[in-house]
Formats: structure tokens, C-alpha cells, sequence
């Protein structure tokens, strides 16, 4: 199967613009195939990391919940379970993604739409849950999609994200970029014939920020950074951030 990419993913992720188009235009190529390769590219382990950032989200009676990049509903179909009277919209930028998750959906608390993450259009503080899986080093602009969320969030809301981690030694990230580009190589020269259609997660993790770098991303934006847990020698991190409430008056 040949893929659209003739220019290397790593040439556009500089520019936010380009960015969006790329993620458009990969996850269009990939999206038969995601839920598959989600799953061999962790060795298995994405339903049990997904499914301990959902169980790891506080007791809500009947949130209102937003899954971004939401993919093929994975997490969307977590929160619906995790709080059987919330109501959780989906939102991804690929249209073969919203299909295969309105595909797979039988609740009619979910409904999924296409949307990007970094401009919503959704109103102010309407969301009492923000998830994402593999979500925020997708984004266009980093900053812009953290204050989308805090925007979006209720005082109090909970934010939880599970994404590949980049360690803040150098000589570290060297060796897990090399592990990742072979690993996602190899994939896709076995499913689309080009080594560059999942190598892009070590060139967008490359260009990401590391751990340390990324808590002060959160912690500027304005978010309490309230657990965090690694998995996979920390190639993988789950975070949970909270927008803090308004201080009372004395």
C-alpha cells in the first residue's frame, strides 16, 4: 500500500500550518489500521494505560466530558463507561477517524465530531473532564491547545493525558528516538511501504517538549499538575491536571 507522504513528516512539524495538514493527511492514511497499530506498537499495553487514566479520574456524578484527538473513541468510550451518567463529545481533525469511532458507538451519551484541538469553537468552561491519548504532541501549537483546554475546563475540571515522554537527558532521548524511529519503521514498511508513516511519532516526540519542560508548560498555562505515572521505562507518562477553583474572598 503506498502512502501520499513524497516530503519527510519531520520537514513540516516547525510550522503549525503544516502541522495541522500533516496530521490531517497521516491519519487519514493510517486510520484501517490504527486500532491495530496502537496495539502492536505498545506491545499490547494501550487498553491497560487508557484504562488506568480513566479509573484514575475523580468520582464525577455527571460530567460533561471532551475526549480531544480522540481517534477511533477509545478513551470516549472509557469516560461513557467510567460515568454511566456523563455525556462525552468526541473531537478529532481526521474524518476517517470520527467515522470509524461513530462506526464502533452504540451509546447515545458519545457522539463524535470533527474538530481541532487547539480551536474548539466549544463554549468557555463548559467541560468538567478534558481527556487525550496521544493528543497534545499532535497539536498544531502546544500552548494554544494547553489554553484551549483551561479555557474549556470548569473551575475544578480535571485534564488527563496519556502521550510518549521524552527524558530530559539528552544522551536518553537519543536512545529512545533511535528505539522509537526502528520500532515505528518497521511498521510501516510492513503496512504502507514507507518507514516515515509511523516514524513521524519519534520526529513529532523529538520536536515535543521533555517531561520537565512540559510540567512547566502546564504549570504556566495555569493547571495544578495533580499525579503523573510513567509505563514502558517511561517511554510512556499519564498525567492528570487540575484547573484550580477562583479563591474565595475572606
Amino acid at each position: 500500500m503506498n502512502t501520499p507522504f513524497h516530503l519527510k513528516p519531520h520537514e513540516h512539524l516547525g510550522d503549525p500550518t503544516q502541522k495541522r495538514a500533516l496530521n490531517r493527511l497521516l491519519f487519514e492514511t493510517v486510520a484501517p489500521h490504527y486500532d491495530t497499530i496502537t496495539r502492536w506498537l505498545s506491545f499490547g499495553r494501550d487498553r491497560t494505560w487508557k484504562y488506568r487514566l480513566i479509573t484514575a479520574l475523580p468520582p464525577f456524578t455527571a460530567p460533561n466530558c471532551l475526549d480531544l484527538a480522540c481517534g477511533t473513541g477509545d478513551l470516549a468510550f472509557g469516560l461513557a463507561a467510567r460515568f454511566p451518567n456523563g455525556r462525552v463529545l468526541g473531537l478529532d481533525l481526521t474524518p476517517a477517524m470520527i467515522e470509524r469511532a461513530r462506526a464502533r458507538c452504540r451509546n447515545s451519551r458519545i457522539r463524535f465530531e470533527i474538530g481541532d484541538l487547539g480551536c474548539t469553537g466549544l463554549p468557555d468552561t463548559s467541560f468538567d473532564i478534558v481527556t487525550g491519548g496521544y493528543a497534545l504532541r499532535n497539536a498544531g501549537d502546544l500552548d494554544e491547545a494547553l489554553a484551549e483546554v483551561f479555557r474549556l475546563l470548569k473551575p475544578g475540571g480535571v485534564a488527563a493525558f496519556l502521550d510518549f515522554s521524552k527524558p530530559p537527558d539528552r544522551t536518553a532521548q537519543k536512545i529512545e528516538l533511535r528505539l522509537l524511529r526502528f520500532w515505528g519503521g518497521l511498521w510501516g514498511l510492513a503496512l504502507h511501504r514507507n518507514p516515515d508513516v509511523y516514524g513521524y511519532i519519534a520526529d513529532s516526540l523529538e520536536h515535543y517538549p521533555h517531561r520537565e519542560e512540559l510540567a512547566h508548560r502546564f504549570t504556566a498555562t495555569g493547571f495544578k499538575i495533580v499525579k503523573c505515572h510513567r509505563y514502558f521505562f517511561g517511554f510512556v507518562e499519564s498525567v492528570q491536571l487540575r484547573k484550580p477553583e477562583p479563591r474565595r474572598a475572606e
